[in-house]
This record gives structure tokens, C-alpha cells and sequence, in this order.
């Protein structure tokens, strides 16, 4: 293997397993009640829709122009609501019947606590998928990042680091909610920070020989539609069922602003004629 591979593989490992910081966090500590869970699920859900508009799709538009930048995006969207409707999801009654069962001590009180978690496991696998998809460009910007020098790969992988924490604790909380496993949570946010070191492998070899950069632009386009459609979907409904709507929008928009200033302040460690 290359050596400039194996260093840009090195420093896309630092930037990736930084969500394994994100997971320590929630590992550290108590499993949160239904309302943090809720609170942090829109959290979750504003670092994704940020990444999806004011990042992929956006940087799509530039690329390739307006309107094959949104055919691109709403691909994704399409492809991944037909995806959605064959995927069974568990249907829960309304959260407040869960607790008026569970003060009365009822197995069905049990039973729905039960479904709860697999729905909150089930939006944990969406949130690693979707963290996955958009730490894949970012394993090639290192790998770019790279061969303009040692100094920018580094600066950029730790710019990465930085701002992949949040998305590991985005994965890791519902995680470990649900299964009350500290390791699996732990373990699945690790596994989503890898596909940088994967993207950093397909881009040294496939990306300079074969694959055009406007479709590259434009299946990145596609991904911001597929994290939209999933936070969407999947997370916002959650964060509104435990934390109630007016708190669980505060915590979107707080997410995405945390995400807007992580992404402007990654933006400032690439040289000008590279972008994520």
C-alpha cells in the first residue's frame, strides 16, 4: 500500500474514532429519561438536517448547479422513502399511556416500555447509517487533505475530530437507552466513525481513475436527501413524543446550530480549492 495512503488512512482513523469520545460520554454515565432522550433525539436531529442542507446538498448546488444539485437531492429522498415503507416499524401507543400503565403496574405497561426501546434502537441504526454516510466525504477530504501535505491532512483530521464527538454521542445515546448495553453503544459509534478510513481506501483507488466528480457531487447531493428524509421520518417524531414539541424544536435548532459552527470552523482548515 502507498505510504501516502497508509498516512492519510492514519489520520482519517483520528478523526473517525473521535465519535468513540462522543460515545464515552453517554457510556459514563446514567441511561437518560424519556424527556432527555427526546431533548437529545432532536439534537440528533438538528446535527443531521444541518449536515444535509447547509453541507451535502449545498455544496451539490455549488457544485453542479441549482437544479441538478435538488434532482440529485430528491433522489434521495424518493429512493429512501421507498426504502422506509418496506422496513416494519414497531407502533407504539402514545407515551403517556406507557407511564399511566407502568403506575399501575400492568405487564402491558412492561410490554410498551419494551416497544419504546426497539423504536428508539431502531432511530439509533438510522442516526449511525445517516453519521456513517456523511463521515464517508470527509474520510476523502483527509485523504485530498493529504496529498496537498502533512501539515493540512493533520489540521483537517483534527478539525474532523473535533466535530465528529457530537455525532458519536448522537449514535451512541439511543443505543445504549435501548439495550442498556454500555458496550454495544459504545461499540456501534465506533463502528459508524470508520467509514472515514473506508472512504479514505476508495478514493485512492477508485476516485482518481473512474469516477466522474460532478456524480461524486451529486450521490453526496443524494445522501443530504437521505438524512433529511431520515431525521425527518424517524428522529423528529421521537424528540416531539418524549420532550414534548415547543423543547424538542429548541433542541433542533440548537443541534443545528452546534453543527453550522462545527462545519464553518472545519470549513476555515481546508485550503480554498477543497471543501467537504
Amino acid at each position: 500500500m502507498d505510504s501516502q495512503v497508509l498516512v492519510a488512512l492514519g489520520l482519517s482513523l483520528i478523526g473517525g474514532l473521535s465519535t468513540s469520545i462522543g460515545a464515552l460520554l453517554v457510556v459514563l454515565n446514567q441511561v437518560p429519561n424519556m424527556k432527555m432522550l427526546g431533548l437529545l433525539q432532536g439534537f440528533a436531529g438538528g446535527l443531521m438536517l444541518s449536515i444535509s442542507f447547509f453541507d451535502l446538498a449545498h455544496n451539490a448546488m455549488n457544485s453542479i448547479g441549482f437544479l441538478r444539485g435538488n434532482v440529485w437531492f430528491f433522489a434521495g429522498v424518493i429512493f429512501f422513502g421507498i426504502v422506509s415503507s418496506l422496513i416494519p416499524e414497531p407502533v407504539l401507543a402514545p407515551s403517556s399511556d406507557a407511564k399511566s400503565k407502568k403506575i399501575n403496574g400492568d405487564d402491558d405497561g412492561k410490554d410498551l416500555m419494551k416497544k419504546h426501546r426497539r423504536q428508539v434502537l431502531f432511530s439509533g441504526i438510522i442516526t449511525a447509517v445517516g453519521i456513517s454516510l456523511h463521515n464517508f466525504p470527509e474520510g476523502m477530504a483527509v485523504f485530498l487533505g493529504s496529498i496537498k501535505g502533512l501539515r493540512v491532512g493533520l489540521n483537517l483530521a483534527l478539525a474532523i475530530a473535533l466535530h465528529n464527538i457530537p455525532e458519536g454521542l448522537a449514535v451512541a445515546l439511543p443505543v445504549y437507552f435501548a439495550t442498556q448495553s454500555k458496550w454495544k453503544a459504545f461499540k456501534i459509534a465506533t463502528l459508524s466513525g470508520f467509514a472515514e478510513p473506508l472512504g479514505v481506501i476508495i478514493v485512492a483507488y477508485l476516485f482518481p481513475s473512474s469516477l466522474n466528480p460532478e456524480v461524486l457531487e451529486g450521490l453526496l447531493g443524494s445522501v443530504g436527501g437521505v438524512m433529511a428524509f431520515l431525521t425527518l421520518h424517524e428522529l423528529l417524531p421521537l424528540a416531539f413524543d418524549y420532550a414534548g414539541q415547543k423543547q424538542a424544536v429548541k433542541a433542533v435548532f440548537f443541534g443545528m446550530a452546534f453543527m453550522s459552527a462545527s462545519l464553518y470552523f472545519l470549513e476555515l482548515s481546508l485550503p480554498e480549492d477543497m471543501s467537504l
